[in-house]
C-alpha cells in the first residue's frame, strides 16, 4: 500500500536533514521543499506540520528552522535508550547467530571500504566518506537489538529517540561512526557467544560513548566552533 503524500514528504524531509542537505539551524521553506520534492505544497506543510509537533524544528520569526538538541534533551535521550537497549542487548542472545553473521559482514564492508582494519586501526575518518547506506547499517544494528524483544511500543520509541539524535550527529560526529561499528562488531562477538553479560555491558558503554560525543560536540557548536 502506498503511504500518504505527507507521510513521504516526512520521510524525505527527514531523509535531507540526515544527508547534510538541512543541517541543523536550516530554514524550511515550504516552496522550495516542494519544488525539490516534485509534490504539491500541501503534503509538505503536513509533513512541516508533524516535525514541528515532534521537536524537530523551531520558530524563528517567519520561519521554521531545523532544531538542534539541547545538552538536558541528550542526557534524557540516552538515559532512556541506556535503560532499554541494555534490555534489548540481553534480548538478542536469543536471536539465530545467522543475523550476527549477516550484520558482521555489513559493517566489516563498511570497514572496508573506509580502509579501516577490523581491529580498530586505521581507516580515513573522512566525514565525507560516510554516506546514508553507513547510516542505514548503524539504523538496522539497533533496530536488530530492539526487535527480540518482541515489542511494538518500544520499538517505535526507540526509533523516535534514535531520530533526534541522528538528526545531529549524522553530520557533525562522523567519527563515531568509525569508532561505533568497532563497538558493534564487539558486541555482536558477545552475542554469537551468548553472552548476555558482556554484550549488555558493551552496549551501555556504546551508547555513553556516543552521548559524550554529541555533548562535546554541542558545546562546540554553540561556541561557534562547529559550522552551523
Amino acid at each position: 500500500m502506498t503511504r500518504p503524500l505527507s507521510q513521504q514528504a516526512y520521510a524525505k524531509i527527514i531523509e535531507m536533514v540526515f544527508s547534510g542537505v538541512l543541517p541543523a539551524g536550516s530554514a524550511l521553506h515550504e516552496a522550495r521543499l516542494s519544488d525539490s520534492l516534485d509534490m504539491s505544497r500541501t503534503p509538505v506543510r503536513e509533513a512541516i506540520k508533524r516535525m514541528e509537533y515532534e521537536g524537530l524544528l523551531r520558530r524563528e520569526g517567519r520561519f521554521l528552522r531545523v532544531r538542534p538538541p539541547t545538552p538536558a534533551e541528550i542526557e534524557e535521550i540516552f538515559f532512556l535508550r541506556e535503560a532499554m537497549e541494555a534490555q534489548t542487548a540481553r534480548a538478542a542472545v536469543t536471536l539465530p547467530n545467522t543475523l550476527f553473521d549477516e550484520m558482521t559482514n555489513r559493517l566489516r564492508a563498511f570497514l572496508a571500504a573506509d580502509g579501516a582494519s577490523t581491529d580498530g586501526t586505521g581507516g580515513s575518518g573522512d566525514p565525507a566518506g560516510f554516506t546514508e547506506d553507513e547510516w542505514r547499517i548503524d539504523d538496522a544494528f539497533h533496530r536488530m537489538l530492539a526487535r527480540s524483544m518482541n515489542n511494538p511500543i518500544l520499538l517505535r520509541t526507540l526509533d523516535r529517540l534514535r531520530l533526534r539524535t541522528y538528526m545531529f550527529d549524522r553530520t557533525r560526529v562522523p567519527e563515531r561512526f568509525l569508532a561505533g561499528t568497532h563497538e558493534h562488531l564487539a558486541i555482536l562477538d558477545a552475542l554469537r557467544a551468548g553472552d548476555a553479560d558482556t554484550a549488555e555491558r558493551l552496549t551501555v558503554a556504546h551508547l555513553r560513548n556516543a552521548r559524550d560525543a554529541v555533548l562535546s560536540c554541542l558545546e562546540r557548536y554553540a561556541l561557534g566552533e562547529v559550522p552551523r
